[in-house]
């Protein structure tokens, strides 16, 4: 893949979608911008090349139209003195010149084309890095929200969990020891009655010993 169709490649990229499959969204908006970055410096450096070559051969061009002007001097003064043949051999280097000229014009015309798509491409990845910059932070902040929301809702769903399970674990101890008021009350209240009737019982013992033991009095000795 050439360098202007990676550059075309970062361009098209969409982060959202990317940031959407990726399993660790950080982790891959920063390479992402990491890229972009490394891709910049390269489009600098081919900018710089195409530039330096433009001129080399905008240089080239110029150099052999000076020599074909130069040459066809010659042709004249060639020509002035008499000397045909002269100035036919000094025309045949002009024209070779010119050939040259025309060829490294055509050369610095594509280099320009090539430079200024390069130019392009540079402003162009400037601008998308620095937009994929401030994307990037944006959706690393939010991605770090969601986990921290995410985590906190746990914390509250098992904190929630843990208190419902303390009421209920309450609320048996409660009905247990209610339970058990109960019963000792009826135990208590049995008991009681018990003791009222023992008692009565005892009573009427005591009285019947009691009459027993008088009527033994009153016998005669």
């Amino acid at each position: 893949m050439s360098l202007l169709d990676r550059v075309s490649t970062l361009l098209r990229a969409n982060l959202n979608d990317l940031v959407e499959k990726a399993e660790d969204p950080e982790k891959l908006l920063k390479q992402i911008v990491l890229d972009m970055e490394n891709q910049l410096m390269q489009v600098k450096t081919q900018v710089a090349i195409a530039i330096a070559d433009q001129h080399l051969l905008e240089k080239k061009r110029k150099e052999h139209e000076q020599e074909a002007d130069e040459w066809r001097r010659k042709a004249e003064l060639a020509v002035e003195k008499g000397n045909d043949d002269l100035a036919r051999a000094a025309l045949e280097r002009a024209l070779s010149h010119d050939q040259l000229m025309h060829g490294f014009a055509a050369q610095a015309e594509d280099q320009k084309h090539e430079a200024d798509g390069l130019r392009q491409a540079l402003r162009k990845l400037e601008q998308k890095l620095s937009e994929t910059r401030a994307q990037s932070e944006m959706l690393i902040a939010e991605h770090r929200r969601a986990r921290v929301v995410g985590r906190t809702t746990k914390v509250r769903q098992a904190v929630g969990a843990g208190q419902e399970h303390a009421v209920e674990r309450l609320k048996s101890r409660v009905n247990i020891e209610s339970a058990e008021n109960a019963a000792t009350a009826e135990v208590m209240v049995s008991e009681s009655l018990e003791d009222r009737f023992k008692a009565l019982e005892n009573h009427d013992k005591v009285e019947l010993m009691l009459a027993e033991l008088k009527q033994r009095k009153a016998l005669p000795r």
